[in-house]
């Protein structure tokens, strides 16, 4: 299936020259998935919500400042290819091209309403993220912020002084406070209005109550509710406890979820792929396959690389951060490390996923004998 029939030439689109403050109100108003931005006519790249949520920015501020390079497709492209390159590009839109010129754009949201009858198959256990971050109601808005840049994630659960589910700040809910807290000040204040943002305690604008599903529900009626009510997730809980949280389910996940391949090789799905500048897809895949290899019982249901870029250089080349989680059939297995460049900071994160990985095939093997020895000894 390919997206020729969900791609649609209906989008926003504004100048490289183009003023922030605008854009801000473009998003307001409209309330796309993303910003086409071009340059002389020519696609220059996308704006979305994510790349909004920094209060620091000022109105004058230029669109070509603050785009990101989301990856290009064709029409004719298969919607499973086209899934994991906005997985890896961690946009909500794709620019569509059409020989050779920029025909429209394709959204997740597009993609699952086309595949939605297909979903039934899936539960949510199977696909959903269960290393959830989150936050209390009285964190504020600065170091929320700060979370979502970091894990490159778009909503965090808030809790209560209990540990229980409250509520939700999404990047929209901070996208609305900054919009609104610009149109209250004057030009005069804005740097002070930036810091009451800040400053302001996540309880005031997290969403309450929060939409929820379940292990067992089937993905389908989950993303279907998702698509009805306009939610980018839904935090995964048990059924006879609708305040404790056991993971969250986003549009994300599904979108991974078609991507998994029957193939031999294992599928790495990657995020902010653009910052692989001195290492490949392959490399990182089979290294990640020689790791696992040590420990033969171990299964892989998916793994997923995701790179962080710092401000700080080192004689040109920034600061990344590399996270490799595993799920597996032995629980899930991760590794995290910095370097300078993509490659340095893959294989500190590959070392230590490495030494998780022959810890835990320690301990499993500790546990296959102590139950030996206690077998023999109930035999006697």
């Amino acid at each position: 299936m390919d997206i020729a029939d969900i791609a649609t030439g209906d989008y926003v689109e504004v100048d490289a020259e183009e003023r922030l403050g605008k854009i801000r109100s473009l998003f307001e108003r409209e309330n796309p998935r993303g910003i086409i931005v071009t340059d002389d006519g020519e696609y220059a790249g996308v704006i979305g919500q994510r790349q909004l949520v920094q209060s620091h920015v000022e109105d004058d501020t230029k669109a070509e400042s603050l785009l990101v390079s989301a990856p290009k497709v064709e029409r004719t492209d298969d919607v499973r290819e086209v899934a994991r390159v906005l997985v890896e590009g961690g946009t909500k839109v794709a620019p569509v091209f059409e020989a050779g010129r920029l025909w429209g754009i394709v959204t997740t949201n597009a993609i699952l309403e086309a595949v939605l009858d297909h979903l039934d198959a899936l539960t949510v256990e199977a696909i959903y993220t269960e290393d959830v971050v989150t936050v209390t109601e009285d964190t504020n808005i600065g170091r929320a912020i700060n979370l979502l840049r970091e894990h490159s994630i778009s909503r965090v659960p808030v809790l209560d002084d209990a540990g229980l589910l409250s509520g939700i700040l999404t990047t929209h809910d901070i996208v609305n406070v900054v919009i609104r807290d610009m149109d209250k000040t004057t030009v005069g204040e804005r740097a002070g209005g930036n810091d009451r943002i800040l400053d302001i305690p996540v309880y005031d604008e997290m969403a309450s109550p929060v939409a929820t599903t379940s292990l067992d529900e089937s993905v389908d009626r989950s993303v279907e509710r998702m698509l009805e009510n306009d939610y980018t997730g839904l935090v995964v809980t048990p059924e006879d406890d609708d305040r404790k949280v056991e993971g969250i389910l986003t549009k994300t996940d599904v979108l991974r979820a078609l991507t998994y391949t029957e193939e031999e090789h294992m599928d790495v799905q990657i995020t902010n792929v653009n910052l692989l500048d001195n290492i490949s897809r392959d490399a990182i895949r089979t290294d990640i396959e020689n790791v696992v290899d040590k420990y033969q019982k171990m299964q892989v249901r998916h793994s997923h690389v995701r790179f962080h870029e710092h401000k700080e250089k080192l004689r040109g080349t920034p600061l990344i951060q590399c996270q490799i989680r595993l799920r597996t059939t032995k629980g899930q297995m991760a590794g995290s490390g910095e370097g300078y460049g993509a490659k340095q900071a893959f294989n500190v994160a590959l070392d230590k996923l490495e030494r998780n990985v022959l810890e835990l095939k320690g301990v499993q093997s500790d546990e296959e004998y102590r139950g030996q020895l206690l077998r023999k000894l109930g035999e006697l």
